[in-house]
């Protein structure tokens, strides 16, 4: 009788530890354990990152920290860390935030445009994804790879067209580069190669021309027609005389720093700068700003016309009157010249 006692002891004992670590099982495993009230949170994880970093921006999301903390110790996942943007759906329990953290890296979409300089694209993207802006620029401005693509510091900038493009978060440097390169040479399909090889000009050539017109007319409906002004005025050997070049000439000037140029005058005219294009023949080095995919087009698809002239329309801002001769362009200049005095925009 005594020793069935103790069996039965035993046995209840054996049922209540069972019992417990079952229950131990279903909480770290399988509860609940959002804190959160929105449909999912996201965690970024860094590449290289510890547990405890995971940990800690985890700490916030979860009503108990120590039971993820035995799971995530048990299938091993303190030591198996991936990078990455992870969503954790509200009412997950440990062990799906484990998989979901673990293995469904979500892809996002970043974006960019009218980026001044390679500088500031560096900048915009290390907003979007992991690499910083100091990696992105040194991995945009090498010179070897540069050179093996055909491209230098005043070219670099035509690599990235402007778009919206899907990346993992944890992305690096050198790899969003190499990604941006496989992106311009499918933008430069064969139709766009022929259309440039037509004006007898390289992708270099037309990417710095759009950015001229684009810095010209954000308006899509007229960057053909102002294409089709700079190409006539080189292929009469013209000068582009474009005033965006003038601007970008003078900001590389200390004399310009933090300025911003609203009226060209003929101080502008003489910048010594291969970008001037009133004192030097044909496009300037390279781009002067980011253009967007419309004014690349524009130059590939130009208007076939016969203006030589243009300037601002100050009756219609944002565009432009067109002229095909110089004494009626200088009517169209004078009359946006008193509507810029009339504003009180004397530089």
């Amino acid at each position: 009788m005594y020793i069935k006692k103790i069996l039965l002891a035993v046995a209840i004992i054996g049922l209540i530890i069972a019992a417990f670590f079952a229950n131990f099982v279903y909480k770290a495993m399988f509860k609940a354990n959002t804190a959160f009230n929105n449909e999912e949170a996201y965690v970024y994880i860094p590449s290289n990152a510890s547990y405890s970093e995971v940990r800690e921006q985890l700490l916030p999301l979860l009503k108990d920290i120590e039971s993820f903390d035995a799971l995530a110790q048990k299938k091993k996942y303190t030591t198996n860390i991936n990078a990455g943007k992870f969503a954790i759906q509200k009412g997950l329990s440990n062990n799906d935030i484990i998989n979901s953290i673990r293995s469904n890296n979500i892809p996002i979409k970043i974006a960019f445009n009218n980026q001044e300089s390679i500088e500031k694209l560096a900048g915009r993207i290390a907003t979007q994804i992991e690499a910083d802006s100091l990696s992105l620029l040194r991995a945009m401005t090498d010179e070897v790879f540069l050179d093996k693509h055909n491209f230098s510091n005043k070219t670099a900038l035509g690599m990235y067209v402007p778009n919206s493009y899907e990346f993992f978060w944890n992305t690096d440097a050198e790899t969003f580069r190499t990604r941006m390169l496989k992106e311009y040479k499918r933008f430069w399909n064969e139709e766009r190669v022929k259309k440039a090889a037509s004006l007898k000009m390289t992708q270099a050539d037309v990417m710095a021309l759009a950015s001229i017109v684009y810095e010209e007319s954000k308006q899509a409906s007229e960057q053909p027609r102002i294409a089709g002004v700079y190409l006539n005025r080189i292929r009469i050997g013209m000068p582009l005389q474009a005033d965006p070049t003038l601007k970008f000439a003078a900001y590389q000037l200390p004399k310009y720093k933090n300025t911003v140029i609203k009226r060209v005058l003929n101080e502008h005219k003489e910048i010594k700068s291969p970008y001037n294009t009133y004192k030097n023949l044909g496009l300037p080095p390279g781009l002067i700003a980011m253009p967007d995919i419309s004014a690349i087009d524009a130059v590939l698809n130009y208007e076939n016309h016969k203006y030589l002239y243009f300037c601002a329309d100050g009756q219609k801002l944002g565009y432009h009157k067109f002229a095909k001769t110089l004494a009626q362009h200088n009517v169209n200049a004078r009359t946006y010249q008193r509507y810029l005095s009339t504003q009180g925009i004397n530089r």
